[in-house]
């Protein structure tokens, strides 16, 4: 059975942007983030490569610098590929990459990416979020957003350092965290994103002597794996505990375009922090993985400068720079698209997944309506939603053996919830994914994971 979602309240994203054009924000000055930066990242010396190629620029210098390949040794004379008319879904557009494009996309290049698309990047976080690079923060290109994240956490945490995090958490930041031995501190959440009054408590009784958290990783729309979005009072109350307890904010926002909910998209932290006295706490990472495609390995993030300067050191050393010809890919795109163009495509994109969301959900009533209970997601891929396998109200049961083995022996493969909790608990919560299935093919998958719980109720003699 579904459960009614709160529904947001509070200003608009539109009006959120009017108040932030008011005033010029204050800046957290560059020595603020020492206290943030982990051990090694005070370490890293810039390369004595890359820290000069800056200097090849200077009319007249004949460099003799870097170990660049030459270029006429290329067997590439040209890139040619169609894209999608945003405005007539049905009509193509050719796009050719050649001359100075090209060479750029075949040579080593900057560490934080191309020039013309870190500024196209730049101009779009500002149409989005209302962020002027004059504002003390910069922007740097990865191969991925988990790219990015694996650096960011590991210019800020040093081995066994607490750290902050929603519960159920997105299972693929668990590796970077645990790898580096954190102390994960769960806050819980629920359908409205989340739970700031349980973050506010951990936080007011942290033990004295203690080293506190100095950052909060979220995924703040359409979650990975609940699908659930963070209202503005809920960010709002953690952009303020924030500067109460001094802890960077962690904005992963790989579902921020696949927003479909019926109320107006609620502001990003990154944007939100223009409410506050002083910008500078939230580091945001975008990925185009669900937008333009996965494999491309685009993703970037935007950030207080001391923070993506460190950042780049890391990337100069461990793989130089993000892939420079999925760069040019990518710029060729964007500029023939536009910003217009651009916002069209992701605007599609959301009503795709909104239509795929609803022919699960639909799905989802039809056969286990009696023996599930979900809260309908605003964004993302996911369904996450609770098996009614125990009768005692005090033990919700577990989903585990249930989904992995006798689930998959029935011919349907989904998540057990235990995955995205970071202490590993039992719970009867189950993540499946809605973004390619077919309606046969997802009726059909919940048919036989029905025949599984009966089966389950039957064994046990549990009423569903």
């Amino acid at each position: 059975m579904a459960i009614d979602n709160a529904a947001p309240t509070g200003v608009t994203d539109g009006e959120t942007n009017e108040r932030s054009k008011t005033t010029t924000p204050k800046q957290l000055p560059p020595e603020f983030y020492q206290y943030f930066l982990s051990d090694a990242a005070k370490e890293r010396k810039p390369s004595p490569i890359r820290g000069l190629y800056p200097l090849e620029k200077k009319p007249g210098v004949i460099s003799l610098l870097a170990g660049k390949p030459n270029d006429a040794m290329f067997p590439f004379e040209s890139l040619s590929f169609t894209i999608t008319d945003p405005s007539h879904s049905s009509q193509s557009i050719p796009i050719s990459i050649t001359g100075t494009d090209l060479a750029a996309g075949l040579q080593y290049g900057p560490t934080a990416g191309l020039p013309r698309l870190n500024e196209w990047f730049v101009g779009l976080q500002e149409l989005a979020h209302g962020r002027k690079p004059s504002e003390g923060w910069r922007l740097t290109i990865g191969n991925g957003s988990q790219d990015v994240i694996c650096k960011a956490i590991n210019a800020i945490m040093n081995p066994g350092d607490p750290i902050l995090i929603e519960a159920p958490v997105y299972a693929g930041v668990l590796p970077i965290l645990s790898s580096l031995h954190c102390e994960l501190v769960e806050v819980a959440t629920d359908e409205n994103g989340v739970c700031s009054s349980d973050l506010r408590s951990i936080l007011e009784t942290w033990p004295a002597g203690r080293p506190k958290p100095k950052a909060f990783y979220t995924v703040p729309y359409g979650c990975n794996p609940t699908g659930m979005t963070a209202t503005i009072e809920r960010r709002r109350e953690v952009l303020q505990l924030a500067r109460e307890y001094n802890f960077l904010i962690l904005e992963d926002d790989p579902y921020y375009y696949l927003y479909f909910g019926k109320d107006v998209r609620p502001p990003s932290y990154f944007k939100l922090e223009l409410e506050t006295p002083e910008v500078g706490r939230v580091v945001r990472f975008d990925s185009f993985s669900k937008i333009l495609s996965a494999g491309m390995r685009m993703g970037f993030a935007s950030g207080p400068n001391p923070i993506i300067d460190v950042m780049d050191l890391h990337t100069s050393f461990a793989n130089l720079q993000g892939s420079s010809l999925v760069q040019a890919i990518t710029l060729a795109l964007v500029e023939k698209w536009g910003y217009d163009g651009f916002f069209t495509h992701t605007e599609a994109v959301a009503e795709f997944y909104r239509e795929k969301r609803d022919t699960f959900e639909k799905a989802l009533q039809t056969h286990l309506g009696d023996l599930a209970e979900w809260k309908t997601p605003e964004a993302g891929m996911f369904f996450w939603f609770k098996l009614l396998i125990n009768a005692n109200p005090h033990d919700e049961g577990d989903s585990k053996e249930l989904i992995q083995t006798k689930a998959y022996e029935n011919g349907v493969l989904a998540l057990p919830g235990t995955v995205f909790l970071p202490n590993g608990r039992k719970t009867a919560y189950v993540r499946a994914a809605f973004s390619l299935s077919t309606e046969e093919q997802v009726n059909e998958a919940l048919r036989r994971l029905k025949e599984v719980l009966d089966l389950e109720g039957a064994t046990h003699h549990i009423t569903m």
